[in-house]
């Protein structure tokens, strides 16, 4: 089921706000034309995304998962940008945004949502 975690999404408002975040997604669609429909969602979400300031930084198609233990692959992979934690709450709150990720929602199966925050350099 796509659905935020209430708890996980409010504490991630509450943090700082002053620097980038990088959302990690990551994808199962829906064996019936989910990945159709997850293309149209991007094309409708896209214009969105560059009005909060936000872009895609990476999108891939999963390969097969090459460590053992439980192992969950994955069909596809996105990495989106915003300015800050404020800029994706008003995208997901946008009336636009929410027209497209009821399409982009009905594409996947399963969904990973984990926000990234830039640590220091690798020496």
């Amino acid at each position: 089921m796509v659905a935020f975690s209430h708890a996980a999404f409010a504490d991630f408002l509450a943090a700082n706000d002053d620097s980038a975040v990088v959302m990690l997604n990551l994808l199962r669609f829906e064996p019936d034309g989910g990945r159709e429909r997850h293309l149209e969602y991007l094309k409708m979400a896209e214009p969105i995304l560059d009005r909060f300031g936000a872009k895609i930084l990476f999108r891939g198609d999963g390969l097969p998962v090459l460590t053992d233990g439980e192992v969950k692959e994955w069909d596809a992979v996105l990495l989106v940008q915003y300015p800050q934690r404020s800029a994706f709450k008003a995208m997901v709150d946008d009336p636009d945004y929410q027209e497209a990720f009821r399409i982009g929602k009905s594409a996947l199966l399963d969904i990973v949502l984990q926000p990234l925050k830039h640590s220091a350099p690798l020496l």
